[in-house]
């Protein structure tokens, strides 16, 4: 099942996601949506309900993680299966660290995008790949070098999936912020009036 957007958003609520990982999560999905309808426009088949509902979703975990350090995409994957959501949980598994199966790289999917999309939000702040690298280095590299090796090569990998995102569109990477402008998303009517901070309301997501 590909679940609708308002039964992810109600699974933020249910599995207590904090207000700052639902700000992140809604900023990658805005970017996921926003990319797979600008790749689709350019022939490319991708699934845009799975894109959104897999981005919304990546996260899920991440608030319990907190609490008992467990891997969030794992556990993220173990909800959505729970949840008969058997399209998105291999997604929400591989938003962090793609499996090296995927290279060389097939045609962009959804996986792809929601994996791109995630490495581009610090937080809820659109960045480029190499300052969000210096944020995860720092955050969860712990000073160990063999560590630091394993992020630096994931990031590679995402920049590869960089390019062959980008490489059919009409704007670059680094475009990214301008071209996505007063995009809205499908699912920006279900968002909750009360989630205001610090990306809640419907105003503030297509701001």
């Amino acid at each position: 099942m590909i679940p609708r957007p308002a039964h992810c958003l109600w699974l933020m609520d249910e599995y207590r996601m904090l207000p700052n990982i639902r700000a992140h999560s809604l900023v990658v999905a805005r970017i996921a949506e926003f990319l797979a309808l600008a790749m689709r426009s350019q022939g490319v088949t991708i699934d845009i309900e799975l894109t959104v509902a897999a981005a919304l979703m990546h996260d899920i975990a991440k608030s319990l993680c907190l609490e008992s350090e467990c891997n969030h995409a794992l556990l993220g994957r173990d909800i959505c299966l729970e949840h008969e959501m058997n399209e998105v949980a291999p997604l929400v598994a591989q938003h962090v660290v793609l499996s090296v199966d995927s290279f060389p790289l097939t045609p962009i999917s959804a996986k792809e995008i929601v994996y791109y999309a995630d490495k581009r939000v610090n937080h809820d702040q659109i960045v480029p790949l190499e300052e969000r690298l210096i944020y995860i280095l720092d955050r969860y590299g712990n000073g160990d070098p063999a560590l630091h090796v394993l992020i630096r090569d994931n990031f590679e990998r995402c920049l590869a999936i960089e390019q062959e995102i980008f490489q059919g569109l009409a704007f670059g990477p680094q475009e990214l912020s301008e071209w996505l402008g007063d995009f809205c998303p499908s699912w920006q009517e279900v968002v909750p009036l009360d989630w205001s901070r610090p990306v809640g309301s419907r105003a503030e997501i297509c701001q």
